[in-house]
């Protein structure tokens, strides 16, 4: 495995990258804006195609990285579905897993720095935001925290890991790069409560000045969805009513570009040809299904994801390989399903 664990001073955020192997799909979590182009080199070195952007919840204190490596790159942005984000090409629930080729990483809803912090399990270590540092705790005095319901996610959710699972957070202040939930439950010194409450009393009590960053940094982070307008004055972005009256015509083909567990929580439109986005290159080009499909039938693509931003790069990944008439569903499955698009298979 590859494995990387990258630092901005000027927040001193951590940023992780992961890849199974060299020449490999990687991912990549809570990245900083400035530091992109020195995370594009590292691929590129590495020899990684970033499949994955990661952000662990709404930062404030940096403006992520997660819109410009999406416009760089093509890579599936993705946060939890609690986030308030305009769009990421994906949101993941509790519990939901997080892949990639040889990596496999599961999503635990941790609120109480945020109301939408998500911790990452991956085999022998967890990723925990900005929830649990190294000695010490995300603060929970902004962006509907609460320091009751972070004691929760600690203590009933991280701390029952086991003692020897390593802890990568996103931030650390003084030096430190690495710890485990056994030394966190031992030495940290905001754990070493006898009860919710005197947590709580512990995190209200901290009176920290507001980030420098936050005024500029929220609302920063808030709009990083795909602008989609140029698509949408050529014809190839379709609101949800344009798109119902091409499904179901015999010369359109309908591409569902989530993954599987996205699918059997959301359902589908009935007809649809699933192609994860991350295998859509290989059916684009020559040989592969979509391809072959478009060349022996003439059918036009439409495709669709979740929120409409997987669909617009889909749309774009199309044209590079000669196929320029394809469309997509700006909303995605979301907003059909809002406008009462017929469904089928979700759970």
């Amino acid at each position: 495995m590859i494995f990387r664990q990258l630092f901005d001073h000027s927040s001193f955020t951590y940023t992780y990258l992961i890849g199974s192997r060299k020449g490999g799909e990687a991912l990549i979590i809570d990245p900083v804006l400035e530091k992109v182009d020195h995370y594009l080199r590292l691929f590129e070195q590495l020899d990684l195609k970033l499949v994955k952007a990661i952000d662990t919840h709404l930062h404030a204190d940096h403006i992520t990285g997660l819109g410009a490596l999406r416009d760089k790159t093509h890579c599936i942005t993705l946060m939890g579905e609690r986030s308030k984000v305009d769009v990421v090409s994906m949101r993941v629930a509790d519990g939901d897993s997080v892949a990639i080729e040889g990596i496999r990483l599961q999503a635990i809803y941790t609120p109480g720095h945020t109301d939408d912090s998500y911790c990452f399990l991956m085999g022998d270590r967890v990723f925990t935001g900005d929830t649990l540092f190294i000695r010490g705790t995300g603060r929970t005095d902004f962006q509907n925290g609460d320091a009751r319901t972070q004691y929760e996610s600690i203590f009933t959710r991280l701390l029952t890991l086991p003692g020897d699972t390593l802890v990568y957070p996103g931030h650390d202040y003084k030096g430190d790069t690495v710890s485990s939930i056994a030394e966190e439950r031992d030495y940290n010194p905001r754990l070493q409560v006898s009860s919710a409450d005197q947590y709580v009393d512990i995190m209200n009590n901290l009176n920290l000045p507001n980030p420098k960053m936050m005024d500029v940094a929220v609302p920063a982070n808030m709009h990083i969805g795909l602008h989609q307008d140029v698509l949408r004055e050529s014809g190839q972005g379709l609101v949800c009513s344009e798109a119902l009256a091409l499904v179901g015509r015999p010369d359109v083909l309908l591409v569902d570009l989530r993954e599987k567990p996205e699918i059997q929580r959301q359902g589908l439109i009935t007809g649809s040809l699933n192609v994860p986005y991350q295998d859509l290159e290989k059916n684009l080009g020559p040989g592969g299904l979509l391809s072959e499909l478009v060349r022996s039938s003439g059918k036009r693509l439409l495709f669709y994801c979740a929120h409409g931003e997987r669909s617009a790069m889909a749309v774009q990944d199309a044209e590079k390989f000669g196929i320029g008439d394809a469309c997509h569903i700006e909303d995605g499955i979301e907003g059909w399903k809002s406008m009462g698009g017929p469904l089928a298979g979700a759970e």
